[in-house]
């Protein structure tokens, strides 16, 4: 080549031009190299696609909702994961929200109001950003209301925008330091056996009133009794003690959320 000749823009730096060798490569759908090549590169690129999207949702869901009946210490817990302090707590009429810093990122902490007119309200709010629940059961009192607090766990596992995103979940039973509080492994057992009678009770009722030919949600699964490891999401279980001044007391859910950021 005549130095004076400087190389075209169309030409590579060895002098060849790209877009000539591009039509020289030759797409033969017949020649199963090709095709093979061809299917190893679209995996990749869906599967960059995919993961790019979930990424995407899971930056999106940063929320963790503390949910649970009234009096249950939800307020208490959120004060002391944030601020590290118990504060004033009464009935709660709106949401209380504030960042919570793990070693793997930012999550924001949502208390959502345990009163039965309110808690749907905004959960309605907040379920769309939900990464995980926290719901949070009186130790001392479970049994005594045990129906109420079923009943709501039950709503909340069947809900249509949490079962699609299905966050992970910790039911802890709270107030350990109580000296009437009951164990996490009873409060497994009793929840469990209380959520199959839910779940038969309103299979029944949507048996006499629902459109056959329309699929209705089911908790767990067709012919077996009630268990949370029936369920596709995380479910984990803790003991806690809000009230107690012993830092450990919280260390459960610290860690839980740790795993979950």
């Amino acid at each position: 080549m005549d130095p004076s000749t400087k190389p075209s823009a169309k030409m590579g730096r060895r002098g060849f031009s790209i877009r000539e060798t591009i039509k020289d490569i030759k797409f033969d759908f017949n020649d199963p190299q090709f095709i093979a090549v061809l299917v190893a590169v679209l995996a990749v690129v869906l599967t960059f696609v995919i993961l790019k999207l979930f990424l995407r949702q899971r930056t999106a869901r940063r929320s963790v909702l503390l949910l649970g009946l009234c009096d249950a210490g939800k307020t208490l817990i959120w004060s002391k994961l944030l601020y590290g302090r118990k504060a004033d707590t009464h009935t709660s009429i709106k949401e209380n929200v504030g960042d919570y810093q793990t070693n793997k990122g930012l999550l924001k902490i949502v208390d959502i109001p345990g009163h039965e007119r309110l808690r749907m309200k905004f959960l309605d709010q907040y379920k769309s950003s939900a990464r995980a629940v926290i719901f949070v059961v009186d130790a001392m009192t479970f049994q005594r209301d045990l129906r109420d607090v079923a009943e709501f766990l039950y709503n909340i596992l069947l809900d249509t925008v949490l079962s699609h995103s299905n966050p992970a979940m910790l039911i802890i039973a709270n107030k350990q330091d109580q000296p009437m509080a009951k164990g996490s492994s009873l409060l497994k057992t009793n929840l469990e056996r209380e959520l199959n009678l839910l779940r038969d009770t309103k299979d029944k009722q949507l048996d006499s009133i629902a459109d056959k030919s329309v699929a209705q949600s089911y908790l767990g699964k067709q012919g077996k009794d009630f268990s949370f490891s029936h369920l596709t999401a995380q479910i984990d279980f803790a003991e806690t003690s809000g009230l107690s001044d012993d830092p450990s007391g919280l260390e459960p859910v610290k860690n839980w959320l740790a795993s979950i950021a």
